[in-house]
């Protein structure tokens, strides 16, 4: 076996592969010579052989005494000495932040006989105490399992004797009486005495680290959070440094610049006489990290100084942990903070500003996913709402949801479709699941820096916590709030993440400043906008100038086309035709249909090309200048025409009294009735079946074509045909579209380039994409359909019915309709772009399907040599910003 211990002088920030992120940073502390406490890490290896066999390594055992033995030597102490016994810190640590993780087990090596020599050494026999006691409840609850709950209505129960309501005003003797009710719970629950040897406390704590990655929390994160399951858990083993010594001592948790708005400046909680638990569960409300000056002036300005070293050094935002001992500032953790979608675009400018990084490092910084969660809307409070409370506001955004206060019941009615707001006093790892199905959290304990705010800034979510005014009872199912507002579970609220405001009742929403820039109403540079809109401008124009792919809409209708040109959008990939043939024109869908002569085929089509033309003139003339890329008509003709069932009952109902009309229209339905419509008569099909009707397409948009450059207009159409599997069925509907364009032509003395290509959506046509792209100037991957196809599945049957339950097993990381499949759609389109491209080197290729506007999914288009992505005009923004950081990435295929 490989090494397996590293003191932390061993290691460095490059290493979390190994070492883990918590691990790493605490040697690179170490090295940059930071007041550090000193440890060893246990590598993922040791981890991954554990999770693999059952058991740890050969030979770990020994080297981590070797390492017990030299922390022993550098801190004077011995584990578990009677006297003057040293104490340690277990923590896990994986290469990414995993707040469903094993909670950090503190004071390992206290038993009964060392606590006494614990209280001597410290002179304060009430913090012995209360160490031991807290060592109890973590390792009982962490390590042998136990309901956290046992303990902490021990712990109540202790103060309600006394009178209190915080454990700090617990004396030594009620500490030592609570350290004797733990463990007895101990032994009842886990059906084992309190281990007194420390070194099996020490082996149990890493064991139970290792286990920590499977347990279900834990799993559900990384699903969450797309994090690979085979990286496994370093552990950290620490000397223990004690805020909970006296008032001189303490313990917090500090931002290098907020990371809710990207403000810079001292940022953070700090609480008095505690250990670090104690700030980021949320038990304890803390003090803002500024009032650390006015208690201890030194060690405050000794960590600012640390945090700006920390910030030059990452060169980002850093999250740190931080222990006072009597007055000495000891570092306990440094990571690169989790921050909120508007301070992340923030910060990466600011760093840019001050020359930490360039703009490429800025662009590299942001995500399409944080750009989505600045165009949600915002609260609308111009009008009469009830402001029932305020908190920390903790994760911004605007939720609405009904009450729930317990996550089970989040989980359930979510699953139903309800919204809801997870209400609690504190949030702890297992409410992890209740978080990821609601809207909003709210607190009524906690800071900025508790659990609640740490994962739902992580996860996007809005968070308001540490509403003091609220008295939150979730075993009655209800909070009051001050004016003797009582909420109730099932009642609406609202809360603002950005003000920290909760509302009374659901309030109305308006468009947020974000989405007031891309419609052009914000100029960056205007008076009115802010720091964080011209971020967004800079990175933005940044991604443009930086990206390969090209970014259009799917758009239907003019004022679609019309935004989708004001946030960016360079051409339309996907017009759906069928959606003009809705509302008051189904009739004349119907009159097609029914027609049984040429001449009453012809008159339906003559009525409806009028009309089609009128809505191509509207797109053309929106994207004047630009590609237009119109599909002809896609679905199966059934869609238009009324339900077979709900038709058959009318007649049945009718009797002698039904109309020929409905009966002539229930033996049409009857007649193009088909068991699996959406693999039967439609797409290419239909138009080589009923040619007529792409026909007239054709010519309405050629016509609409010619009226706009004869107007001075620069129309740009390509007439894209659905669903072709053969070359054949390209051929003939290429040389159909070409004689109606060239008709046209004559006919208005006006010619308009329009390439004709086809749709990429069956399987059998990504894998014969060389044949078909002779007679196509274009492909557009339909990857919607490609994906039921390849799959299997039809997307509207079966994301409610079962992968809910895929995603839980693991099968799915993520539905494969909202990420490309790589392995099975991405192969076949991979396949496509190089056989089509080896026939045709100048083939143009996009994607029109809902994953081109996918951040992972667009990096995947820009890999495989695509040329364009098209998605929804809200989504266009997000796609321009990760075809920007595809090309920073790099990777892009040579089939181009």
């Amino acid at each position: 076996m490989p090494k397996l211990v590293y003191d932390f002088t061993e290691g460095n920030k490059d290493l979390k592969d190994l070492l883990g992120g918590k691990g790493a940073n605490l040697a690179e502390m170490t090295n940059i010579g930071l007041p550090v406490p000193p440890g060893f890490t246990i590598t993922t290896e040791a981890c991954r052989y554990y999770l693999q066999h059952g058991s740890t390594p050969e030979g770990l055992d020994a080297e981590i005494q070797d390492h017990l033995d030299r922390l022993e030597s550098a801190m004077g102490r011995k584990l578990g000495d009677p006297a003057d016994p040293l104490l340690v810190s277990v923590r896990s640590g994986a290469k990414f932040s995993m707040p469903g993780m094993m909670d950090t087990v503190l004071n390992i090596g206290l038993s009964d006989e060392s606590v006494q020599g614990l209280a001597k050494q410290s002179g304060n026999e009430r913090f012995a105490w209360d160490a031991y006691r807290r060592l109890i409840q973590m390792f009982g609850k962490t390590v042998l399992g136990v309901d956290g709950d046992y303990f902490e209505h021990a712990l109540e129960a202790a103060k309600q004797v006394k009178g209190v309501s915080n454990d700090v005003d617990l004396d030594a003797g009620d500490l030592q009486n609570l350290v004797a009710t733990y463990k007895d719970i101990v032994k009842k629950h886990a059906d084992m005495e309190f281990p007194q040897d420390p070194r099996e406390q020490v082996n149990l704590a890493i064991n139970a680290v290792f286990d920590s990655w499977n347990t279900p929390r834990a799993v559900l994160y990384r699903r969450q959070e797309r994090i690979p399951s085979d990286l496994g858990t370093a552990v950290n083993v620490v000397a223990m440094v004690f805020g909970n010594l006296d008032a001189d001592s303490g313990t917090g948790v500090a931002f290098t610049r907020d990371p809710g708005s990207g403000a810079q400046g001292v940022y953070g909680d700090y609480l008095q006489n505690a250990q670090g638990e104690d700030v980021v569960a949320g038990i304890r409300n803390t003090i803002p990290l500024q009032d650390l000056e006015g208690i201890d002036k030194a060690s405050f300005d000794q960590l600012t100084q640390i945090m700006r070293t920390l910030e030059n050094h990452y060169r980002d935002m850093c999250d740190i942990e931080f222990t006072v001992e009597r007055g000495k500032l000891w570092m306990l953790q440094v990571r690169v903070g989790k921050r909120t979608a508007g301070a992340a675009f923030r910060i990466a400018l600011q760093f840019v500003d001050e020359g930490l990084i360039d703009m490429d490092e800025a662009l590299a910084r942001v995500s399409g996913e944080e750009l989505v969660r600045l165009m949600f809307p915002r609260f609308d409070t111009s009008g009469e709402v009830t402001k029932i409370a305020t908190g920390v506001s903790a994760s911004p955004g605007a939720a609405v949801g009904k009450v729930v206060f317990d996550s089970p019941r989040a989980v359930e009615l979510a699953a139903q479709g309800e919204k809801v707001i997870l209400v609690r006093r504190e949030t702890n790892p297992d409410d992890l699941h209740g978080m990821i199905a609601a809207q909003g959290i709210l607190t009524s304990r906690g800071g900025k820096t508790s659990h609640a705010a740490v994962v739902a800034r992580g996860m996007g979510k809005t968070c308001v916590c540490g509403a003091e005014e609220l008295t939150v009872d979730g075993k009655a199912g209800q909070f009051t709030a001050p004016g003797g507002i009582t909420v109730r579970e099932g009642d609406v609220i609202s809360i603002d993440g950005t003000s920290g405001v909760v509302y009374l009742g659901e309030i109305p929403v308006v468009p947020s400043e974000v989405v007031r820039y891309f419609e052009g109403e914000l100029h960056p540079h205007a008076a009115d906008a802010d720091d964080l809109i011209r971020a967004v401008h800079a990175i933005m124009v940044h991604a443009d100038h930086k990206r390969r792919l090209g970014v259009h809409a799917n758009a239907d209708n003019g004022p679609d086309c019309a935004r989708a040109r004001r946030f960016g959008a360079e051409g339309v990939g996907l017009v759906r035709t069928e959606h003009m043939f809705l509302g008051e024109r189904r009739q004349l869908v119907e009159d097609l249909i029914l027609a049984s002569t040429d001449e009453e085929r012809q008159h339906a089509l003559d009525a409806l090309e009028p009309l089609q033309k009128g809505d191509f003139v509207e797109i053309l003339d929106a994207m004047d200048g630009l590609p237009v890329t119109i599909r002809l008509i896609d679905p199966p003709l059934h869609e238009f025409l009324p339900d077979l069932t709900d038709l058959s009952v009318k007649i049945a109902v009718a009797g002698d009294k039904a109309t020929e009309k409905d009966k002539e229209l229930l033996a049409a339905v009857r007649r193009l009735h088909e068991q699996n419509p959406m693999l039967g008569l439609r797409g290419v099909r239909l138009g080589l079946v009923i040619p007529g009707l792409p026909d007239m397409q054709v010519r309405a948009i050629a016509r609409a074509a010619a009226e706009l450059k004869q107007a001075g207009k620069d129309p740009q159409p390509e007439v894209m045909i659905p669903l072709t599997a053969t070359v054949q069925e390209t051929e003939i509907s290429r040389e159909r579209t070409e004689k109606v364009l060239k008709a046209v032509e004559e006919e208005t003395g006006t010619h308009v380039h329009t390439p004709i290509g086809t749709m990429i959506e069956v399987p059998r046509a990504a894998l014969n994409a060389g044949p078909i792209a002779g007679s196509a100037e274009f492909f557009s991957f339909g990857t919607n359909d490609l994906t039921q196809m390849t799959w299997g599945f039809s997307r509207d049957d079966v994301e409610g019915a079962f992968f809910s339950k895929y995603i839980e097993l693991g099968i799915f990381g993520v539905s494969p309709f909202e990420t490309i499949d790589r392995d099975g759609v991405g192969r076949l389109v991979d396949i496509a772009v190089k056989e089509g491209r080896a026939a045709r080197p100048d083939l143009h290729l996009g994607v029109c399907g809902e994953h081109g506007g996918d951040p992972e999914s667009v990096h995947f288009f820009h890999q495989v040599g695509l040329d364009y992505v098209s998605c929804s005009p809200f989504r266009v923004p997000i796609a321009r910003l990760e075809a920007g950081r595809a090309a920073l990435a790099g990777g892009g295929s040579d089939n181009r």
